[in-house]
């Protein structure tokens, strides 16, 4: 049996950062996917607003992934951002039913950074222990239309709309026009009126929240809201660039297998130019994005971690989106039956892609990280 390090090196050949301890995480994560998360189980909670595949949060809890970014200070496992991403990288290969963990870290990274004690006591051992399940709506944080949500008087009112987890989750932190400027807020959802719609993707859970005077406590307010929360977005970013990369990284050994077993001409299709052309450029696509990750969160803390994370986001947009659609090809008409599953890629990665704003949002905020710098 080859060595853990040795398998890994052939499986990631770019990246260098990875740890023995890392390794083991991301090598047990696969194997509770494989044995949780299957095609068939995700294509029968498919279609339905608000479904979620409660065996994947069920395990997901179990394994203690819901408390693996909280402090141990508040009963979480204090892992870094990278460390959580081979678990991130692995959920994405299973195109997973739950965007719990994403949504949810949101609301912890928040907090951790600009929650007072109280509040951190009161709510991150619950999102540890995957009791409370958490959202963001921080639209106005990267310069997108965030409907009309405003804070006034300790209260928020308005609609902050398509909020990925937000049809389950119990707890949110909004971006919200106050008084005298933008106001981080973090709010209960218990009085929020949810409005499902029927997307691409349902098991993301999106909905619009509709706030009719719930009562908010203020993380920051003025620049340091806005900072605050494109520091959030940052860290999910990076986290859902783990994610893309490892729908990438399924895409990819999919189309190479299809092109060494299937036939045409008396020959495998993969013998054919055109189609190792594909599948090369999905490889190298998938590789980059996956680098991408690493260094960003190995930038974590860091004074250039939001342009990194921009970079990561950028680069795991194009590489998913571009293997998801390749791969369709690559398996010609099969590739697009509900059996084969690979509609769910798709799927995914269009969600994925505009989830926390689209890829010119995106740009931007490397552009102007990097006008900052004066470069």
């Amino acid at each position: 049996m080859p060595s853990l390090q040795a398998s890994v090196s052939r499986r990631y050949p770019f990246v260098v950062s990875l740890d023995l301890e890392r390794l083991e995480l991301a090598q047990n994560a696969r194997r509770s996917l494989e044995r949780t998360v299957s095609t068939p189980d995700i294509l029968a909670h498919l279609g339905t607003p608000g479904a979620v595949h409660e065996p994947f949060w069920t395990m997901a809890r179990a394994q203690g992934w819901s408390a693996a970014l909280v402090p141990e200070a508040y009963e979480g496992l204090g892992l870094s951002l990278g460390a959580f991403g081979g678990i991130a990288f692995e959920i994405g290969r299973r195109v997973a039913g739950a965007p719990f963990l994403t949504t949810s870290y949101a609301v912890i990274r928040a907090l951790i950074g600009h929650g007072r004690e109280s509040d951190r006591q009161r709510w991150l051992p619950a999102l540890a222990s995957g009791a409370l399940i958490g959202s963001a709506a921080l639209g106005a944080g990267h310069g997108l239309a965030h409907g009309s949500l405003r804070f006034s008087g300790g209260r928020l009112d308005g609609i902050a709309p398509g909020v990925a987890g937000g049809a389950q989750a119990d707890i949110a932190v909004v971006l919200a026009d106050g008084e005298d400027g933008p106001v981080l807020a973090i709010a209960e959802l218990g009085p929020v009126r949810r409005r499902r719609f029927d997307s691409i993707d349902t098991l993301r859970g999106t909905a619009d929240l509709i706030f009719p005077e719930v009562a908010a406590g203020v993380l920051a307010r003025g620049r340091e809201a806005t900072e605050a929360a494109l520091d959030v977005l940052a860290a999910q970013a990076v986290l859902c660039a783990f994610e893309q990369a490892g729908g990438a990284a399924d895409l990819v050994e999919r189309a190479r297998d299809h092109a060494c077993a299937r036939k045409a001409f008396g020959q495998p299709i993969g013998a054919f130019q055109g189609i190792k052309h594909k599948i090369a450029t999905m490889y190298g696509l998938s590789e980059l994005a996956r680098a991408a990750s690493e260094h960003a969160a190995l930038r974590e803390g860091a004074p250039d971690f939001r342009q990194a994370a921009a970079a990561a986001r950028l680069q795991a947009i194009e590489a998913y989106d571009t293997c998801a659609r390749e791969c369709v090809q690559v398996h010609g008409g099969t590739g697009v039956t509900w059996e084969s599953g690979l509609h769910l890629h798709l799927r995914r990665a269009r969600t994925l892609a505009i989830e926390l704003g689209p890829a010119i949002v995106w740009e931007d905020i490397l552009i102007n990280t990097l006008l900052a710098e004066g470069r």
